[in-house]
Formats: structure tokens, C-alpha cells, sequence
């Protein structure tokens, strides 16, 4: 806990300084994402999942009070980073009909609440696998070249900030909830590196693809979410600190390997965005940015509910979730998405601006 003061104390004393840097959008066009819940910001309304939340309470605090399909009271990490960037606000989702290829041209997520790295993941939740995200890239990339023409739609591919952000889900929806499935075949440090082989060859596409400046996401505290919390009686509802340090061991997992391709993969710029610190921060001294409650989420109980559970009906839903580190038992709350996304650009992503 030292450590993790001591690192976060000195993130706080250098960001005066970090805020003189200009933001603009000139050096990074557009920010486009793949990943899982904590960057979907609705294309899950448009598959056949029960892994949605595009229903109130869902989106009280998002712009016109809406519920996007984003998992959280408002906004989401990754559109305060095109925000920082000095692109828009909200960063759409692609298979949302109201927005178009104009509106994707400056960011778009591809991103699936509930999926991973492995395709047994998405299968959980009948949700879109990260290689069927790929293909929507793909798509995607056709559409851009129509609408921009050819050369400045390369400009942007290749200027472009890529954001991954995923692999909770492989953990705690897949590994540890399905004994009979990857846990009969791998145990957990084999399963790790399972998901790295396969992170790596995602990037790798992505190159391949054009892409030169991508953000490799790592794992929260997994274990501090309220639903592990609110199911660890034999604990005394304290964070499972197991999981903790597979976030941990994962995380220096995916360190290495943005070590290892940017050695390898020329003209890549891959860095690792790392939120387990400043999230264990907010957890262990949630008073230093005015949060009340960390061990369960602001909507219905905040213990086990998320996604349906969590619907308008709840009268136990609190009032202010600015008070709250989570909104529901596995997602952050808008504020909490703001701090870790603020600390992320400042600095594992300041390099790009």
C-alpha cells in the first residue's frame, strides 16, 4: 500500500505541470476502441444478449439523462479521452443506426459488454467475440476510405489512437465461473498466457491493418468489484486478493509484451495503460477525491446487481453516485471513469497528444 501511495502522490504532484501540455487533435484524428463493457458504449442494444443497459438507471447523468448501452450513470472512460484529445465528448458505437461513417470518422468503439480475448468469453453472454470486432474494423476502414478518399483515410488509420481495453471478463465471467471449461484445461498462470498469445496476435492484426498507436489496457483490482466482495462471506467480504494478484501478474503479462512488440513490429508506438493503481487508490483512499462508498455500487443494493438487475424500479438506488467508486456491481461510476481516465492520459497516453 506504500508503494501504491507513494505512486499516486507523485502522479498528483506532477499534474500541474501535465495540464500545460496543449491538447489537440491534430496529431491523433480519430480514437478507436475494441474491447468489453468498461468501452462499449452500446453495441450490445443491437445483438441478441442480456448483457445490455440501455435502460434507466442506466445514462441518469449521461447527456439528455439517455441510456446509450453504456455501462455506467453517464460517460465512460475512454470518451474522456477523446475528449482530452480534443475530439468529441462521446465516443459512438458502431452498430448504433444513429450515428453514420461522418460521425465514426473521429472515433468509434468496437467494443462488446461481456466479451474477453477468448472466444469462449463472448459465448457466455452470446455476445461479439473480439475477432468479429476486427471484421467490423474492417468494415469499418472501407467505409472510412468512401468517405474520405483513399489517402486521408490512410492518414487517419494511421494516426489514429487504438485503445484495447478487456480480459476481466476471461476471469471472472469464464475462468473462475465454469470450472468444467478453460479451468479443466489451463490452470490460471497457463490461462494467462493463453490470453496474452492471443492479445498479442490481435495486435498484430491491428498492425497489419495499419494501426501504429495502440493503448494495451490492463486489468483493475478485480477482486475489490462488489460482486467479489458481496460473495466472499468466508472472507469477510473483503477484496479477493487471489484475484487481485492474477490482475496483477496479468497486467506485467501485458507490460512485457508491449515491450516485446514494439521491438519487434517497426513504427509501432504500443504503451500500457495500466488503472489497477489509481483504482486501488480510489478504493483504499476514497475520501482524497470526495467518495463515500466503495464496496458496492450506487444502483439496487450495488452487491450483485448489474445490467437488468439494475433497472428504475429499485427504490435502493442512491441518489448521488458521485459518492460511489461503482455504479453497479461491476462498473464504475462516471466520476470514477473520469479520474482513472484523466490519470491514464497524463500518463501512459501523454506521449500521443
Amino acid at each position: 500500500m506504500a508503494y501504491i501511495c507513494m505512486y499516486i502522490k507523485c502522479f498528483l504532484l506532477t499534474q500541474f505541470l501535465l495540464t500545460l501540455v496543449v491538447r489537440t487533435g491534430a496529431k491523433v484524428p480519430a480514437i478507436i476502441v475494441f474491447g468489453d463493457s468498461s468501452v462499449d458504449a452500446g453495441n450490445n442494444n443491437q445483438i441478441p444478449t442480456i448483457a445490455r443497459s440501455n435502460f434507466e438507471p442506466y445514462g441518469r447523468d449521461f447527456s439528455g439523462r439517455k441510456a446509450t448501452g453504456r455501462f455506467s450513470n453517464g460517460r465512460i472512460a475512454t470518451d474522456f479521452v477523446s475528449e482530452a484529445f480534443g475530439l468529441k465528448p462521446t465516443i459512438p458505437a458502431y452498430l448504433d443506426p444513429a450515428y453514420n461513417i461522418a460521425d465514426f470518422a473521429t472515433g468509434v468503439t468496437f467494443a462488446s459488454a461481456g466479451t474477453g480475448y477468448d472466444n469462449a468469453t463472448s459465448n457466455v453472454l452470446s455476445v461479439i467475440p473480439i475477432w468479429k470486432e476486427l471484421v467490423y474494423y474492417e468494415d469499418y476502414q472501407k467505409r472510412l476510405r468512401a468517405y474520405l478518399g483513399e489517402t486521408k483515410a490512410n492518414q487517419v488509420i494511421s494516426d489514429a489512437l487504438y485503445m484495447i481495453s478487456m480480459g476481466t471478463n476471461d476471469f471472472l465471467e469464464n475462468y473462475y465461473t465454469l470450472p468444467a471449461g478453460r479451468q479443466s484445461q489451463f490452470t490460471v498462470t497457463q490461462y494467462e498466457d493463453f490470453l496474452i498469445g492471443i492479445a498479442g496476435n490481435f495486435i498484430k492484426e491491428l498492425y497489419g491493418l495499419g494501426a501504429r498507436k495502440i493503448s494495451l489496457g490492463g486489468l483493475p483490482p478485480m477482486g475489490c468489484l462488489p460482486l467479489e466482495r458481496a460473495t466472499n462471506i468466508a472472507g469477510g467480504n473483503q477484496c479477493v486478493e487471489s484475484y487481485n494478484n492474477v490482475a496483477l501478474e496479468f497486467n506485467g503479462k501485458l507490460k512485457m509484451l508491449a515491450t516485446t512488440l514494439n521491438k519487434d513490429l517497426p513504427g509501432l508506438k504500443l504503451v500500457f495503460s495500466n488503472p489497477y493503481y489509481i483504482f486501488t487508490y480510489l478504493i483504499r483512499r476514497p475520501a482524497t477525491y470526495g467518495f463515500d462508498v466503495t464496496s458496492m455500487g450506487c444502483c439496487a443494493t450495488g452487491m450483485f446487481e448489474m445490467g437488468y438487475s439494475c433497472n428504475r424500479n429499485n427504490l435502493l438506488t442512491c441518489t448521488n453516485a458521485d459518492k460511489y467508486v461503482f455504479w453497479d456491481a461491476f462498473h464504475p461510476t462516471q466520476k470514477t471513469n473520469s479520474i482513472i481516465s484523466n490519470y491514464l492520459v497524463k500518463t501512459a497516453l501523454a506521449g500521443f497528444l
